[in-house]
């Protein structure tokens, strides 16, 4: 589809506006053909003609959907143009409070003037080893990037950071500093990354001021190579400055101060060490008071002071204690300089200076306010006016400082310099922006010159990468057209340029600015376009930069250039006995001996000079080091950071568009938009299409195996002309405009399934609520027709229940009657039955009985007969004696069985005397070899140990901690022998041999496992058996008997404690190696829910995810296997189960904190359907904790920031209820973690609303500020306190036995 055929009714274009630069408006009539205008509707409502220019076919740019708008790099945006750059900087950093934004290779910076909670070290940690693409923009994400380059192609690289005074570029080049710094610590003694950060405040305190752009300006420029060794680690840095701003040491505009330096000095007025000085308050020297206010908002300049010495000695300058004072010796003398007057009488600040720098008064006072005249015959000395000699004394302040500048960055770069050569280097570049002025002159000049030079290499960059890029994907290159500047570069330094007529002027003593600049009349004016003579003035010239065109002021540059002090006070400045000043002023120069070896080819021929003060110009040494720079810059790889200046106001997250978009064309982003704008501007990987737009793929192309081949089909169907886009290798290329086309496709068949969805659903509730209404009319029918038969049925119940009552009566009566003549027939007949059977039982009991008496009356009469009774008597007689004789017999057998044990105890007891002596040399002997066999016990035990588990051998069969009891067991016969020697040193050999295991196998999860259960096993049994009533009373009798009796063996019990809580952490460690890199790509990335996806495109910056490449991607699935595995492996060791909970607790910590770590860093995780996958996500965890019985280990609740996080991104988010439920039920995170998350929340689709700015400021005032406000990243390193509770062991030590598996045979029963 044309680019022209989108301008129909709906969509919607960007006019542009006096006021805002640019205005949206609603197209109200499809534009036709030849037509000379068109008909819109502004956002106010206003409607109007907009005209177009027929002549060169030009139509107003057409503005991105919604859903496009806030991406992090702009070139993901369809439209790319200045609007649409303009308009998405200020949606990321009004609305969702975003700072960075992606252009292509470029990161735009955008200062808050507000500090944020970005830059901690969890936040280096967590983009360290990320791909650029894989998380939000970050100043992080370019140092990373360019310490991974580095350190895969070994090549050094490059961060380019520019910008207006005021728009962040110290900061940012600071972080990118402190970034290397952290992730790259050598663990040295030398601490080399501190000094390397230490020299930031010693810079910024003697190169930056208050200016009133900016309350930090950099008033220079500055490249840092950080040098790095093989290991990628830092080993030092070498810094080269730019153009100093010298003049600002003798003269400051209103609202402006001097170098941070001059202020902290004066703060320490009242410091003893200082008195010396005879320092005076900031508003009493002339240098620090012609701003008017001496001091800045927020700023303690004697709190500075400290942090500058603190530095100073950090640097290694303490070994040197006269440095510092030396230092602050010349800067009171530049004050004191200051505050000299031109008059007849004497100065007290002359004489104060001079004692100071330890020079003559008499002649510093002559040469000030005369000057001598060397004429052919004599020489004449000649008074000067007082204006002269105030120059004079202000050019030889500026002189002093400019040294004293130089040197100290010498000096710095002397401490940061290494022995050896070093392997690659990384170079930071904060360099001063394109600069124009109502007053442009000699440093405005010079600092858009090295704009002009940066930008010309830039856009070769960018050419260089964007032809790469499609010979990569082998789609066919054609030229694209770019603007080119150097014609502006030559206009500036080629042979006769503007330069070398400026140096040529200089060589004339009596040359003057008016005479330079009718040479640059004669030579240019109508003869290059670039350059122009202002109308009204003939003071002034224009050239027409990359950037804008900028009139400046010709007043001052022969002076500047030449940058000359007199002779006389450079003699009596290099006699001086102060060695640091006299060194200042040797023949040879500090820049020149730095830059010797170094050979500059300049990019046309340049005119040879012959005199030596020309080649001493600032002009010369500028475009001498400009060189060397851009040399430097050519062999690295460069990343860039453009830092924005928002408002002049520094109010915080204000966006001028006027600033803005001035700033945007001076420093090359929309150079680099309109590059990728030229072709294919829009790329999307095949997987980002697929995902993207499936819902427009037919079933049977959803039903190709071959997704590349899918998308090839779908794209020819959906968009007949082929020239539009290109198919590459990985990507689908297309030109302005069709992506907004496939989305508004998408919006179109999303909005009709939508519509029949809403059919199907009205006309459901429609019907349910027909069938209620029916059944409803149906029961009040039945109610009224049956009100006439209810009261017809009630009478008739009436009449029925009378007669029934009356026939119940009457049916009483005769039932009693009845029931009584029945009941007393009964009872005659049961009468006569009973006195019947009365009286036949009571006659046989009496006959019964009777004859029971007779029988027992006969046996009576036998028994009383006497001779039985003699007989009786007799027979008791005879076994009385048998008795006696068999007492008689027993006793003597019993003595004699008593004899015979008392000789066999003798026999017995001179058996177990001997047996006594033989146990006890038994036992010396295995205490001897026990010393020397306790390393080989352990290395014995461990290794077959877990070679006979892997594979599931006999061996897993034994009982938890076997290990432990063995070694117990040799430690109780050591206490058995009661050797207290012995038992130390058995006790020393097995904690020492515990700690070399655990050592050498620091990256075994499996052996760690093993001896932090056997560990743990062994404190349990040195408390089980420790004689210790309370943990005794856990034992049975028998595991009692087994207690040490001789030694109290506490003391080791917290030495093992300790040697078990370390090998605790070295094995979660290994645990969260292992999960560390599945979390991001299992929770957040993949998606667990079908038909839900979320994917949208990315831009230049790719996220490593959406390559196509067959690659089986992390899951949650990987994540649930590798915390089996770990689970497994515990279990397998017999490793306690409180144990087990502990670790994975601190594992579900890690991986809610990751992943949470992940949504505040990636805008593209913060949408409603990801919420849901993350939910889905973490109810799969919640279940493989039941599945594990783990539910008590509050493993679960770990989870709960996540968890809210995930509800906060599906909850609604418009009223004020909303923002009450959102305070109310996000008590696990912080204010500023929920207004990240508000903030960052982008919609998929057309359908989603943004959260908008008015809310995110209702639930940030119901929020507060609460305490850990001002954290935004969870720290995975965090760590709960391990602890190991006593657990008694059921096994019986005399029980245990050894597997033969093990291979013990040194160890012997006793």
């Amino acid at each position: 589809m044309a680019l022209s055929e989108l301008y129909t009714k709906y969509n919607r274009v960007w006019i542009p506006d006096a006021e805002h630069v640019w205005k949206s408006a609603e197209i109200l009539k499809d534009y036709t053909s030849g037509s000379n205008y068109l008909e819109v509707q502004l956002e106010d409502g206003t409607e109007l003609k907009y005209a177009l220019d027929t002549a060169n076919g030009q139509l107003p740019p057409l503005r991105n959907p919604d859903i496009l708008v806030g991406e992090n790099d702009l070139t993901a945006l369809s439209y790319l143009h200045e609007p649409a750059v303009l308009h998405n900087l200020k949606v990321r950093f009004v609305e969702s409070r975003i700072i960075y934004t992606y252009c292509g290779i470029i990161l735009v910076a955008i200062n808050p003037y507000k500090q944020l909670p970005l830059y901690g070290d969890a936040i280096i940690h967590a983009y360290s080893g990320q791909n650029m693409g894989d998380m939000d923009p970050h100043i992080f994400a370019v140092a990373e990037e360019a310490y991974k380059q580095m350190a895969r192609k070994n090549k050094n690289q490059s961060i380019i950071v520019s910008g207006e005074s005021g728009a962040g570029k110290t900061v940012s080049a600071r972080y990118t500093m402190r970034y290397f710094a952290t992730v790259s610590k050598s663990g040295s003694k030398a601490h080399v990354e501190d000094k390397v950060l230490a020299s930031n405040p010693i810079t910024e305190a003697i190169g930056n001021a208050k200016t009133t752009r900016n309350d930090n300006s950099s008033r220079f420029g500055k490249y840092t190579e950080i040098s790095f060794d093989k290991s990628y680690q830092i080993i030092g840095a070498n810094m080269r400055t730019y153009l100093l701003e010298k003049s600002r040491v003798v003269f400051q505009s209103e609202n402006e101060r001097n170098y941070h330096i001059f202020y902290q000095l004066c703060s320490s007025v009242d410091d003893p060490e200082f008195k010396n000085l005879r320092l005076l308050t900031a508003d009493k020297f002339v240098y620090t008071s012609m701003g008017g206010r001496t001091d800045i908002d927020s700023v303690d300049d004697k709190a500075d002071m400290m942090e500058t010495r603190r530095t100073f000695s950090l640097l290694g300058r303490s070994r040197s204690p006269d440095f510092q004072i030396d230092v602050f010796r010349v800067l009171a003398g530049i004050l004191h300089l200051g505050n000299i007057e031109i008059r007849a009488s004497s100065d007290y600040h002359l004489g104060v200076f001079c004692e100071l720098l330890d020079v003559s008064a008499e002649d510093v006072s002559r040469w000030l306010c005369q000057r001598r005249i060397v004429l052919v015959a004599e020489t004449v000395v000649k008074p000067v006016p007082q204006k002269r000699a105030i120059n004079a004394r202000d050019a030889l302040a500026k002189h002093i400082y400019a040294h004293l500048f130089d040197y100290i960055i010498h000096k710095i770069n002397t401490v940061l310099q290494f022995p050896g050569k070093q392997h690659t280097f990384i170079g930071v570049l904060d360099i001063y922006g394109f600069e124009t002025f109502e007053v442009n002159s000699f440093e405005q000049f010079c600092i858009n010159y090295a704009n002009e030079k940066l930008q010309q290499q830039f856009n070769l960059h960018v050419f260089k990468l964007e032809q790469e890029e499609y010979m990569k994907e082998d789609i066919p290159w054609t030229l694209i057209d770019f603007y080119d500047n150097q014609p502006v570069i030559d206009l500036i330094e080629a042979k006769m340029g503007i330069l070398d007529l400026l140096d040529e002027e200089c060589l004339f003593p009596q040359g003057t600015d008016q005479n330079w600049l009718q040479k640059l009349y004669n030579n240019y004016l109508d003869k290059n376009a670039l350059f122009e003579k202002p109308r009204m003035s003939n003071q002034a010239f224009l050239i027409q930069h990359f950037a804008d065109k900028v009139e400046y002021q010709c007043k001052g540059f022969l002076e500047k250039n030449r940058d000359i002090l007199p002779e006389e006070l450079v003699e009596i400045m290099r006699v001086s006995k102060f060695h640091l000043l006299s060194d200042f002023f040797q023949e040879e120069e500090l820049g020149l001996t730095l830059n010797r070896g170094i050979k500059v080819r300049p990019a046309r021929p340049s005119v040879k000079p012959a005199n030596k003060q020309l080649r001493t110009t600032v002009g010369n040494k500028f475009r001498s080091s400009l060189y060397l720079l851009m040399e430097t810059l050519n062999a690295t790889t460069p990343h860039y950071v453009r830092c924005i200046k928002p408002n002049d106001e520094k109010l915080p997250f204000e966006y001028d568009s006027k600033r803005v978009v001035q700033q945007l064309r001076a420093c090359g982003v929309l150079e680099t938009i309109h590059i990728s704008a030229q072709s294919y501007p829009s790329r999307w990987t095949y997987i980002e299409f697929y995902s993207r737009y499936s819902i427009l793929m037919s079933q049977a192309e959803l039903g190709l195996n071959d997704k590349k081949q899918t998308c090839k089909t779908v794209l020819q169907r959906l968009i007949q002309d082929s020239n539009q886009y290109k198919f590459g290798r990985t990507k689908i290329f297309f030109r302005a405009g069709q992506v907004a086309y496939l989305e508004k496709l998408r919006s179109d068949r999303l909005r009709g399934a939508c519509i029949t969805i809403q059919k199907h659903v009205r006309g459901w509730s429609q019907h349910r609520k027909f069938l209620q209404m029916r059944a409803a009319a149906i029961i009040i029918q039945q109610y009224v027709r049956g009100t006439t038969y209810i009261s017809a049925k009630v009478q008739f119940m009436h009449y029925i229940e009378r007669r029934r009552h009356s026939c119940r009566h009457e049916t009483v009566v005769i039932q009693r009657y009845v029931r009584g003549h029945l009941v007393r027939q009964v009872y005659q007949l049961v009468k006569v039955a009973t006195v019947t059977i009365q009286s036949h039982t009571r006659g046989w009991l009496a006959r019964k009985r009777f004859r029971q008496v007779e029988t027992v009356t006969a046996e009576v009469s036998g028994f009383v007969c006497p001779s039985n009774h003699r007989a009786i008597e007799t027979h008791y007689q005879t076994q009385r004696e048998n008795f006696e004789r068999e007492v008689q017999s027993l006793k003597f057998q019993i003595e004699h069985i008593q004899n015979e044990n008392s000789q066999l105890q003798k026999l017995f007891q001179e058996e177990n005397d001997v047996n006594d002596a033989i146990r006890q040399e038994v036992a010396r002997l295995t205490t001897e070899n026990m010393m020397n066999l306790s390393m080989g016990i352990l290395y014995s035990l461990s290794c077959p140990l877990l070679e006979g588990l892997k594979p599931r051998g006999v061996v897993v069969n034994m009982i938890p901690g076997l290990i432990a009891h063995i070694l117990f067991m040799c430690i109780r016969h050591a206490d058995y022998i009661n050797d207290e020697g012995k038992i130390k040193s058995l006790m020393r050999a097995i904690i020492d041999s515990i700690k070399k295991v655990v050592k050498t196998h620091q990256e075994d999860f499996d052996m760690l496992s093993f001896w932090l259960s056997n560990t743990y096993q062994m404190l349990n049994c040195l408390k089980q058996y420790s004689g210790e009533e309370d943990f005794m009373k856990y034992n049975t009798p028998r595991q009692n008997k087994n207690c040490l009796q001789n030694f109290d063996l506490s003391e080791y019990r917290q030495i093992i404690s300790d040697v078990a809580i370390h090998i605790y952490h070295q094995f979660v460690t290994i645990m969260e190696k292992a999960l560390m890199p599945l979390i991001v790509p299992g929770m957040l990335e993949h998606e667990s829910l079908q038909g839900i996806s979320s994917m949208k495109p990315t831009g230049f910056r790719k996220r490593s995810t959406s390559i196509y490449e067959d690659t089986e991607a992390c899951t949650i699935s990987s994540i649930l296997q590798q915390l089996s595995h770990f689970h497994s492996t515990m279990m397998q060791h017999g490793m306690d189960i409180g144990l087990i909970k502990q670790a994975v607790k601190q594992q579900f910590f890690l991986v809610g904190a990751a992943s949470l770590n992940g949504i505040l860093l990636r805008k593209d995780m913060c949408s409603c359907r990801k919420g849901m996958q993350i939910r889905c996500n973490i109810s799969y965890l919640e279940e493989w904790l039941k599945e594990k019985d783990l539910q008590s280990s509050s493993a679960i609740d770990t989870m709960e920031p996540l968890s809210q996080a995930a509800w906060l991104l599906q909850v609604n988010k418009s009223t004020d209820e909303d923002a009450q439920q959102i305070a109310k039920m996000c008590t696990e995170l912080s204010p500023v973690q929920i207004v990240k998350i508000l903030n960052s929340y982008t919609p998929i689709d057309d359908f989603e609303k943004r959260v908008s700015p008015s809310f995110v400021r209702k639930v940030q005032d119901r929020v507060g500020s609460g305490a850990g406000s001002a954290q935004l990243m969870l720290d995975t390193q965090y760590r709960y306190q391990v602890i190991f509770p006593f657990v008694p062991s059921p096994q019986a030590l005399e029980l245990i036995q050894v597997p033969s598996s093990l291979k013990l045979n040194f160890l012997t029963r006793i």
